[in-house]
């Protein structure tokens, strides 16, 4: 089965579109139909499917998840335990356990079965920079 790592650098809390890198790995593999699965090898930070059309759709989803989970140093945020790694990673777990680590993407025709709008994200929830790694795994 193949199989491959790839790393993507972040520079803080956002989300990363790596549909290009996913979709070259499925080329170069020559599979028909299949399943992808994706999966990041961390727990401060996501995988989403989201609109790749408007850039807006990406700055929301951010605000979004900051209002539901503010820093550790919020007010509303007392009850937080975990601090040792700075005021942004607890957060950043609550932030993961609600979203995926790994996800499962159809392939037909050697083609990732994605809707018109449609692509991968890596969603860091760490405001420091970062070298994250993603498995994508195939099985024909």
């Amino acid at each position: 089965m193949p199989q491959t790592m790839l790393s993507i650098s972040t520079h803080g809390q956002g989300l990363y579109e790596f549909t290009n890198e996913v979709d070259a790995f499925i080329r170069n593999h020559h599979v028909g139909q299949g399943l992808l699965t994706v999966f990041v090898r961390h727990t401060s930070c996501s995988l989403l499917i989201q609109e790749n059309a408007d850039p807006d759709v990406k700055r929301d989803l951010k605000t979004f998840f900051g209002r539901l989970v503010p820093p550790s140093i919020h007010p509303d945020m007392g009850w937080v335990v975990h601090t040792a790694e700075g005021p942004d990673d607890m957060p950043a777990h609550i932030k993961a356990a609600l979203t995926a680590v790994s996800i499962g993407i159809p392939i037909n025709g050697g083609r990732l079965m994605l809707g018109t709008w449609q692509g991968i994200y890596l969603f860091e929830h760490r405001d420091q920079p970062h070298c994250r790694e993603i498995v994508l795994h195939l099985s024909a």
